[in-house]
């Protein structure tokens, strides 16, 4: 029986988002377990598309129906998979060191332990930034998980209920369901559309005496204008949308505090609301003990060089919306986006592969392709950029709403591969008509 004289290079990538979990696929594709040990580290056991959260919070997507299982997906390609969250590095023993996993009820399941590095990958994402401001920690939601989601579909269905029993013990009631969202992102935009799908939904699910006019909702910006991101005139599309709807777009409105009882905002007192959402603004997820060193931006991103590798340490690399990366000639860094997260896989994987096989690196080239806001079922709108198109081009419609689409199957097929890839576009598009319009449960 032989033994091996040599320990196998190991490869550990932090966090299994857009850019995490497609790395780990392409590492394990490339490498398999022979004489590499790819490892993915993630605090949750399933991953979901960060973009489809606001579709899980309104009911209009079932997660469990789309989201990733890193067990079946590393048995598949080929690397593992640890549970557990990320509590510090130590660049000079080149090793992770992982927090202790916790039941419910505050009993440990994995003690608190390492994980040895030859490569180091950086991707746990980010969160949304609420910017100190009072309140908001305690009193708003959030959609930066699956859990988050989950918790706030929940609680717009007891509003919808309590709004529905009032109705139908006093007819004359003006009961509403008043949900106040922060933020004028693509987030906040198509969540606040979203809601609307939802109401009209409710009527199938035993909710008959509840429509969309029960539904107050406000969508507050603290800028001159919603989606500062697409062309002006886009934007206001989408706003004269919103408000067709029944949305009370609040531009240049700024919140001051977050009560219990609603939104306290400047010049415009105080917004009443059951539900609270805040959507403004993401800054990436601070770790317990800290990154042993390494620059870190205003907003808690891990700063790195052209190539994705970081600030003094070529053995790690970050990658998605934890990463602050300037490149040569550009004013800003490039956005924490999913088509960024997408192309910084792309190249921290060619330059691991480079880095073992003694190669130049290649340095990160960010391509905007644009950007595109779904209104839900009601309209989708967007630019798209590129040498094809001559430069930026308006999209609307039906046009708009291939090419959001398109984007989702781009991650499916990313992250499962080709084949699998395929398979589960061509579900997906079964279980439209055969699935429920809402997750009620």
């Amino acid at each position: 029986m032989s033994v091996r004289s040599t320990p196998k290079t190991q490869i550990v990538v932090v966090g299994g988002g857009a850019a995490g979990l497609e790395l780990v696929r392409r590492l394990g594709a490339r490498f398999g377990r022979r004489d590499h040990d790819i490892i993915l580290i993630d605090r949750n056991r399933t991953h979901i598309w960060k973009p489809l959260l606001h579709e899980v919070a309104a009911g209009s997507l079932d997660a469990s129906l789309d989201e990733v299982g890193y067990r079946g997906h590393c048995h598949r390609w080929g690397y593992r998979y640890l549970y557990g969250t990320l509590d510090r590095i130590d660049r000079a023993a080149r090793r992770v060191h992982i927090a202790p996993v916790l039941d419910p009820k505050g009993r440990e399941v994995v003690a608190a332990h390492s994980v040895r590095y030859d490569y180091l990958v950086l991707a746990y994402g980010s969160m949304t930034n609420d910017f100190g401001t009072p309140g908001v920690a305690e009193n708003c939601l959030f959609l930066d998980s699956r859990g988050q989601a989950d918790a706030f579909r929940d609680q717009l269905l007891d509003q919808c209920l309590r709004v529905s029993r009032s109705m139908q013990t006093d007819p004359a009631s003006d009961a509403h369901v008043r949900v106040v969202i922060v933020g004028g992102g693509a987030t906040g935009v198509e969540l606040a559309a979203e809601l609307y799908n939802a109401a009209d939904a409710l009527g199938y699910y035993g909710l008959e005496v509840f429509d969309r006019s029960r539904l107050d909702v406000t969508l507050l910006e603290a800028g001159p204008r919603i989606l500062p991101a697409l062309p002006e005139r886009l934007a206001e599309a989408a706003h004269q949308e919103l408000e067709a709807l029944g949305v009370k777009v609040r531009t240049g409105t700024a919140v001051t505090a977050s009560l219990p009882s609603g939104m306290e905002t400047a010049g415009a007192g105080q917004i009443p609301a059951d539900l609270q959402v805040w959507a403004a603004g993401v800054k990436a997820v601070p770790i317990r003990q800290g990154l042993d060193g390494l620059e870190i931006s205003r907003t808690n991103q891990v700063v790195v060089r052209p190539t994705l590798q970081v600030v003094g340490d070529d053995r790690v690399f970050a990658i998605g919306d934890c990463a602050f990366c300037k490149l040569p000639g550009q004013e800003r860094p490039v956005p924490p986006r999913a088509q960024a997260a997408h192309q910084m896989a792309e190249t921290a994987y060619a330059n691991l592969v480079r880095l073992q096989q003694g190669k130049p690196l290649v340095e990160f080239a960010y391509h905007d392709h644009g950007s595109l806001v779904s209104l839900s079922r009601f309209s989708t709108v967007g630019s798209l950029m590129g040498s094809l198109l001559g430069g930026r081009m308006a999209v609307e419609g039906r046009l708009a709403r291939f090419v959001y689409m398109s984007l989702y199957r781009m991650h499916i097929l990313a992250v499962h591969g080709w084949i699998k890839g395929l398979a589960v576009i061509s579900v997906g598009h079964i279980n439209r008509f055969i699935r429920p319009k809402l997750k009620l449960h």
